[in-house]
């Protein structure tokens, strides 16, 4: 009989990360992680975290980044100093059917704190609990990913499409899901009529003079869903006209971010929608990309009547620069 090969390794990861903004905050990220993967059939592969622990330290902030911690609770919890101790599973299905049609699923779940959380319990330790004299997170998050692809013709035309929803949701020792681990949407790899962290959560925009508002723009729960139609140009280059819509929300009320949270009234309004046209450079061993987002409704009040509610098409633009397909 044939033995079915089965493909195994192991991963012990080290990683420190500085997130520096200019004039508004600096963060430090530490983590390591054990993680063992393994493949059980040809299209599937495994991949589970026994224990990664995170910690993440504001080691700088500026007046003005003081000023809004202290105004919004919800933020400040976020940004506060932690340990985020983890396990996570990701489940990947990758499949090519002849080269006609592609299908890739990734679902993915973690968890932060729980373990902890019911070993001071069983001690009978109450209240707000500590590691190494620092407070941990404690959330749930889940990911679930669908992409795919089909071709159109034997010229190398595509149409690939991709639907993305998560949400994650802090309770026990923490109020806030950490800052890194909130949702955020736009850019490049998202909607790309629309910038990193400049749109959502929901209904809600930060005023025009607040050039910090950008913090504020996460959320607890991201719906995102795309369209590409990929083609030939000349040689090596290729064209693409892609629609993107998405949004991310709150799972509850924020009073400093009103029209923030997830509602049926408001959920139509709140989703933004782009499109635009793009170019892909094939070098084999990498893709290099250009897309030209073009904001067909912003979810929030720009001051214009209607659905296409951008007040100048110049506003609505967005060129980004990139390595690899979006998706």
């Amino acid at each position: 009989t044939r033995r079915r090969r089965v493909l195994n390794w192991t991963r012990i990861t080290l990683n420190a990360d500085l997130l520096n903004r200019p004039h508004y905050f600096k963060m430090a990220q530490f983590n390591a992680s054990y993680s063992y993967d393994w493949q059980h059939s040809r299209y599937v592969n495994n991949s589970l975290t026994l224990v990664k622990l995170t910690y993440t330290k504001l080691i700088h902030t500026t007046h003005d980044f003081d000023s809004i911690m202290n105004a919004n609770d919800a933020i400040a919890q976020s940004f506060k100093n932690q340990y985020i101790p983890q396990m996570a599973y990701t489940w990947t299905y990758d499949r090519n059917y002849h080269s006609r049609r592609t299908l890739n699923v990734q679902l993915s779940v973690q968890e932060a704190g729980n373990i902890f959380w019911g070993i001071y319990r069983a001690f009978g330790h109450k209240g707000e609990k500590e590691l190494f004299g620092t407070p941990f997170s404690q959330f749930v998050k889940g990911q679930a990913q669908v992409v795919y692809g089909q071709r159109l013709s034997r010229h190398n035309i595509w149409l690939v499409s991709r639907v993305l929803v998560g949400a994650a949701h802090a309770y026990g020792n923490s109020s806030e899901v950490p800052y890194s681990e909130q949702f955020y949407i736009g850019g490049a790899n998202s909607i790309r009529a629309f910038t990193v962290r400049s749109i959502g959560p929901g209904t809600f925009h930060p005023n025009a003079d607040n050039r910090y508002g950008y913090i504020d723009e996460t959320g607890d729960v991201k719906l995102e869903a795309n369209i590409e139609y990929r083609f030939p140009i000349l040689g090596d280059l290729y064209g693409a006209t892609f629609l993107d819509a998405g949004n991310v929300w709150l799972m509850k009320k924020d009073e400093a971010r009103p029209g923030g949270e997830l509602t049926m009234r408001n959920f139509a309004k709140s989703v933004a929608l782009g499109t635009g046209v793009g170019l892909r450079y094939d070098l084999t061993f990498l893709v290099i990309r250009l897309d030209l987002g073009i904001a067909l409704h912003a979810p929030y009040d720009t001051g214009k009547s209607g659905y296409y509610n951008i007040p100048k098409f110049k506003d609505g633009l967005g060129l980004h620069f990139a390595i690899g397909y979006p998706f």
